[in-house]
């Protein structure tokens, strides 16, 4: 029953990653952020349309870690989570997501610097967890020496690169994204820890 259950989480994390990457993927193409090479659109891939599903196994992958390392490590919930908590989280990253694409500074560090706020405003208002802040890091850290590697291959390619081959604000939105997808797979696992509950009494 809870391997079928941890299936049903991770389709619907998956699904809601790969729908999330093509929306925001959007509001960076607006602004000319990345930039795909002629040379890879006429390659075998032919478009960026990769980036989806890689985004939506990520967000799948992601959303079952936060429950499990709360399990793990006993982390007391600092709120009751509810769907409306998660919602104003999405709405909050979508925002700070927009922000990256939106907002004009005088130069990349300065949005870096905003952009961090608000992430990290993020999580204090929705998370405040020690787990939640450290694997949001990890993801960040991961997350964006993956698309380092991916920028430096040349299938990948970011208009004003300031910071090995990305944007300096890159970390900040893979941080967000992580304390977000974290507490979509927290409130989908919710009936699962009540069960164990009700078991364990």
């Amino acid at each position: 029953m809870a391997s079928c259950t941890i299936s049903l989480r991770a389709t619907v994390l998956f699904f809601v990653g790969t729908f999330f990457s093509v929306v925001l993927n959007l509001l960076q193409k607006q602004r000319g952020i990345p930039n795909f090479p002629m040379e890879f659109y006429n390659s075998y891939l032919t478009s960026d349309w990769w980036v989806h599903p890689v985004v939506g196994v990520a967000a799948a992958c992601i959303g079952l870690l936060y429950p499990f390392f709360d399990q793990k490590l006993g982390e007391p919930l600092v709120y009751k989570r509810e769907w409306s908590s998660v919602m104003r989280c999405v709405a909050v990253f979508v925002g700070i997501n927009h922000a990256s694409a939106r907002l004009d500074f005088a130069d990349n560090f300065q949005l870096s610097l905003t952009l961090a706020a608000m992430s990290i405003g993020l999580w204090w208002l929705f998370d405040r967890s020690g787990s939640g802040f450290s694997l949001g890091v990890g993801i960040a850290v991961l997350a964006t020496f993956m698309t380092q590697l991916v920028v430096y291959s040349g299938i990948y390619r970011y208009t004003k690169a300031d910071f090995l081959f990305v944007r300096s604000w890159v970390p900040c939105i893979f941080f967000s994204g992580g304390v977000t997808f974290g507490n979509i797979g927290r409130q989908l696992a919710v009936p699962e820890e009540e069960e164990e509950k009700v078991k364990n009494d």
